[in-house]
């Protein structure tokens, strides 16, 4: 087993423990994340396949479902594969360059993970608030947009704390007692400030999953609010819970519930109507090229 190192020069090499206090285990330990990393590619590699291969499936939710498989097999494939080497055969050696990138897959699939999360949501919530409108938006151009913001959002955010990461002098110790590089673990054994780091770190974990969590809780109201619009529903959830409500105000509302879904929705496909027949107009399109133009 390798010791810490305490030269004054800045590491470019570190090793792996794997898990520090369960080196007589390795073996036995190894086995599930064996297991678990090949059930992950095998099926994330099926799940994409299937989804790519069967037209049927080209739709936004099953794309959603492909980019999370994908994400799922980049993290298992730069953290797992490691993990094993340092299992089997105590090779836990890895350099400064190949740290910096286990940190950068790493943090960018899980705020992938999380924008992807974030854009199933969103695609559920207009499917059931706005379904006129959401077979009208195209497709392809959707998956495009939304994967593009992926990867941009994902890199963007990590590429400074890996930057901050490799800046850093590492004078102390170059052993590391992980299965992988994570930022903060790498950064503690560095011999300066890191402050700077774990500002950022905090900054980007407030900017990206909280945030995106917060959206997701809000798209997922709305889509309570439309489900729990239908009288039905409404009219079980006051008679089930609702005793010590005087009867007149559950019919009122029972009645208010039922009229209001009757009112709005006509407004809302004759909107929808009124847009798809303005811009289906050839006539109608060239008068506003026209507008345009001048």
């Amino acid at each position: 087993m390798a010791t810490p190192n305490h030269t004054g020069t800045s590491h470019s090499l570190f090793i792996l423990l794997g898990i520090p206090g369960l080196e007589d285990q390795h073996i036995w330990i190894s086995r599930p994340f064996f297991i678990s990393h090949l059930v992950a590619v095998l099926g994330n590699s099926l799940l994409v396949f299937i989804v790519v291969t069967e037209c049927s499936l080209h739709e936004p939710t099953y794309f959603f479902l492909c980019m999370l498989a994908v994400a799922d097999l980049i993290l298992s494939t730069t953290t797992v594969p490691k993990a094993l080497a340092v299992f089997w055969f105590h090779a836990g050696e890895i350099s400064l360059d190949g740290c910096a990138a286990q940190i950068l897959f790493i943090h960018a699939t899980f705020i992938a993970e999380s924008v992807i999360l974030l854009a199933m949501a969103f695609d559920c919530s207009v499917a059931v608030c706005d379904p006129l409108h959401y077979v009208r938006v195209p497709c392809c151009e959707v998956i495009i947009r939304v994967g593009l913001a992926v990867v941009l959002r994902s890199f963007s955010v990590i590429l400074p704390g890996v930057f901050l990461v490799k800046r850093l002098p590492f004078c102390h110790s170059n052993v590391l007692p992980h299965t992988y590089c994570e930022h903060m673990a790498v950064a503690k054994f560095a011999c300066a400030d890191i402050h700077v780091n774990v500002w950022y770190g905090l900054s980007a974990l407030l900017s990206t999953a909280m945030i995106d969590a917060l959206h997701i809780w809000v798209s997922y109201t709305f889509i309570l609010n439309a489900v729990f619009c239908l009288p039905g529903i409404f009219t079980i959830i006051a008679q089930q819970f609702g005793h010590h409500v005087p009867p007149y105000a559950h019919i009122l509302l029972a009645n208010i519930c039922m009229f209001e879904g009757n009112i709005k929705h006509p407004q809302l496909k004759g909107k929808n109507r009124h847009h798809h027949l303005h811009w289906s107009n050839p006539r109608q399109r060239h008068r506003e090229a026209e507008k345009l133009i001048s």
